[in-house]
């Protein structure tokens, strides 16, 4: 353990620094390289093996991510936020190490499962420890700007990655793309021990059982749940297809790249909303910014549905940027209402109910597809619509009595 220097002045400041240094150095390294895999998968594996070998990776993105939440909240009240933060930092090196010392297709998907779901697996254990460094009136607020903050490394970690592959090729490109990332992993472990005070109390039980824990998760809390995995449906049914939709189904179709400009118009709408709603979140309660958001995600299949020209494509795409409205209340009314002492660890139940129950409706919603590109949408819609009704009906702000299980 990296001894802590002697600066009590500002201990928050210092661990905010920390936790804003960490987020952008291990993110820039994740995106750095592993947006390259497949392509890297592609260069080591004959072309079946390397299909089959890509697919993998792909799933195990998506179903890693939903199982990794639940252990990275446990771990984080278990061992501490600061132990457990540097902990996942060390599974994400050995990652690195397995790809860059091993050249073959089955090393990266072992590599592949250390370190593709460092954010899931982090997320309780950063949030928790934002929530205990922002006060509480201002935590919609930090929620946001550390948001914000993920974005430099989405932005930036690709474009480095491209230049290391421009002047070393794919595989050598990948494999030198891995070291710069190991290298920022360590620079980060070491930032964040060096500045990070823990106000955690590693010391405390830890629930290992998610059924048990379950019983500690208060109703507000559960009906939260509830009416996000409903929204979510709304929003993975059709995602897929959203491209197909666009690019080849309506009577005005757009080419690829004006759908690549589409969707950097829902980034940059994302962006420029975090802040303001988050100061008004703040001051004037959560619940109305959550609902506002489950709206916007209710509606987006709904327009897309009567969207035929490009020019209301720009329409559908500003209001799926506008999912983002209440993103940042939702995650800060998340730590509000989990129960002091296991915020953590209720943080990543959330998220292993939630995303293992979500991850169906994409294959559901290539059924539909299948069905009738217009019934994917339909139904999408009535999927949000259920969940914005019961978080209206049954949605609790911090500010109100909170029922207990």
């Amino acid at each position: 353990m990296i001894r802590q220097p002697d600066l009590p002045q500002h201990p928050q400041r210092r661990s905010m620094l920390g936790l804003i240094g960490m987020v952008i150095l291990v993110g820039m390294g994740e995106h750095l390289a592993e947006r390259f895999l497949p392509l890297y998968l592609h260069e080591l594996a004959q072309a079946s093996t390397a299909v089959m070998a890509i697919g993998l990776l792909a799933g195990m993105d998506d179903f890693l991510s939903a199982l990794y939440s639940f252990p990275g909240g446990y771990l984080s009240d278990r061992m501490g936020t600061k132990r457990a933060l540097l902990l996942f930092n060390v599974l994400s090196m050995l990652g690195y190490l397995c790809v860059i010392l091993i050249p073959a297709w089955w090393a990266v998907l072992i590599g592949a499962a250390l370190f593709i779901s460092w954010s899931a697996i982090s997320l309780p254990a950063t949030m928790e420890l934002l929530s205990n460094l922002v006060p509480k009136n201002k935590r919609t607020l930090g929620v946001s700007m550390l948001a914000l903050v993920r974005r430099v490394p989405k932005m930036l970690g690709p474009v480095l990655g491209g230049v290391c592959i421009a002047l070393w090729g794919v595989e050598q490109g990948v494999r030198a793309g891995f070291m710069i990332a190991l290298v920022l992993a360590l620079v980060a472990s070491v930032m964040q021990q060096v500045l990070i005070t823990d106000a955690s109390n590693p010391a405390r039980a830890a629930e290992p059982n998610p059924l048990r824990l379950w019983g500690h998760m208060p109703v507000s809390l559960k009906n939260l749940l509830f009416s996000d995995i409903l929204i979510r449906f709304c929003e993975r049914i059709p995602d897929a297809f959203v491209v197909i939709w666009a690019t080849r189904y309506i009577s005005h179709p757009v080419s690829e790249l004006t759908f690549g400009w589409l969707s950097a118009l829902e980034n940059i709408t994302a962006v420029l909303i975090y802040v303001p709603v988050a100061f008004l979140a703040d001051r004037f309660g959560k619940k109305p910014f959550v609902l506002m958001t489950f709206v916007f995600f209710t509606g987006f299949p709904l327009l897309l549905l009567h969207t035929h020209t490009p020019a209301m494509l720009i329409g559908a795409f500003i209001l799926r940027g506008l999912k983002e409205f209440g993103e940042p209340s939702r995650k800060a009314l998340i730590m509000d209402l989990a129960p002091e002492g296991r915020k953590a660890a209720m943080f990543g139940l959330y998220y292993l109910v939630r995303d293992v129950l979500v991850a169906f409706a994409a294959f559901g919603g290539a059924l539909l597809w299948q069905v009738a590109p217009e019934l994917n949408l339909k139904v999408a819609f009535v999927f949000g619509v259920l969940g914005t009704i019961w978080f209206a009906w049954r949605g609790r702000d911090c500010t109100q009595p909170v029922e207990t299980a």
